[in-house]
């Protein structure tokens, strides 16, 4: 009877965390896709599994919490590429079958690059993960942060903060080439779930609540096919700053024809660039009532051109819609091409 891989030794470093106390941190090297799927299994807190250069084709599931003190890295360089052994792309087996929509509470990870299951408080940085029905997905995984970490070649979505996933950062990143199964379902980054899965995905409040993640200084684009970044309704608070969305590729199924769709209440969208959208640079919209406003947007720059569209499309301003919160354009907004800048009043400043 084979027995199961173990990564090879693991080394320790020491830090000091003040003059009464002291912890040791191991760092376990891995090279092997048998090496990894045991170090992530027998992770614990303030562990760094550190990935060799080369390709690693299996179910990576991450389903031990760090801590806020001591959390759990998975680190390599882009040359250490992580793939699905239970996806082959569009020209082979597709889970779930091209033309379908996601089944209803799937049991996860079926075909994931990297799977976070009630997994908070990792670090993943600096590795590929290519070939994959999804990319990377947190479930109820808050506190994990993605840096410099390139996602591409999935099915689905690249990256999703889902089920409560709240408190994350992407940032650094580039992911690209997404939806190649199901372009209507390809976003790059998606935050939340929509109110059609909270029967799956809700938390104690009766929504999706991935809360205040920020999406920091990425490049996301070319051939995202759906949205570069979908917020959906039943989050808040989160963060949008110096990203770069590149629309070329984009493929207008399931609605998605803007670089992001704000569907959350109260995310700060700013500093950001987007060229060559499908029609509009960023859209809002209320899915569900009450959701998808007080939303601001300041210093980001639009390339539309033929697109046809706006900059930023305001479509939720009524009363009967945000009422007092509204969604703000502030004047520091740039946009060349298509309609202008935007269909609403820009506020001044920014």
């Amino acid at each position: 009877m084979p027995t199961a891989a173990v990564p090879a030794a693991a080394t320790s470093v020491t830090s000091s965390t003040g003059a009464a106390s002291r912890r040791t941190r191991a760092v376990i090297p891995v090279s092997t896709a048998a090496e990894l799927t045991s170090a992530l299994a027998a992770a614990k807190p303030g562990e760094t599994i550190q990935l060799a250069d080369g390709s690693y084709t299996g179910k990576f599931v991450a389903a031990t919490p760090g801590t806020s003190a001591q959390p759990i890295t998975l680190t390599g360089s882009a040359k250490a590429v992580l793939h699905s052994s239970e996806y082959t792309g569009p020209d082979g087996s597709r889970h779930p079958a091209a033309g379908t929509a996601p089944a209803a509470c799937p049991s996860g990870g079926v075909g994931y690059g990297l799977w976070l299951n009630e997994a908070p408080y990792w670090r993943l940085t600096g590795f590929t993960v290519d070939t994959a029905s999804k990319g990377i997905v947190m479930d109820a995984s808050p506190h994990v942060t993605i840096d410099k970490v390139e996602v591409r070649n999935t099915g689905d979505e690249g990256v999703h903060f889902r089920k409560g996933s709240a408190e994350g950062v992407i940032q650094n990143s580039y992911v690209h080439d997404t939806g190649q199964n199901q372009p209507g379902y390809g976003e790059g980054v998606y935050i939340g779930s929509a109110k059609s899965n909270w029967d799956c995905y809700a938390g104690p409040t009766g929504v999706d609540a991935s809360d205040t993640v920020q999406v920091l200084d990425n490049q996301i684009g070319p051939n995202v096919a759906a949205e570069g970044l979908d917020i959906k309704e039943g989050t808040k608070n989160g963060v949008v700053s110096g990203n770069t969305f590149d629309g070329v590729g984009s493929q207008n199924e399931n609605s998605a024809d803007s670089a992001i769709d704000a569907k959350g209440d109260d995310y700060r969208i700013d500093g950001n660039t987007v060229t060559a959208p499908y029609l509009d640079g960023f859209q809002t919209h209320t899915a569900q009532k009450p959701y998808g406003c007080g939303n601001t947007f300041a210093d980001n720059s639009f390339t539309i051109e033929a697109a046809g569209g706006y900059g930023i499309n305001v479509t939720n301003n009524s009363s009967s819609k945000c009422g007092s919160d509204p969604n703000v354009v502030y004047a520091s907004n740039r946009s060349s091409g298509g309609k202008g800048l935007t269909n609403i009043d820009v506020t001044s400043g920014g």
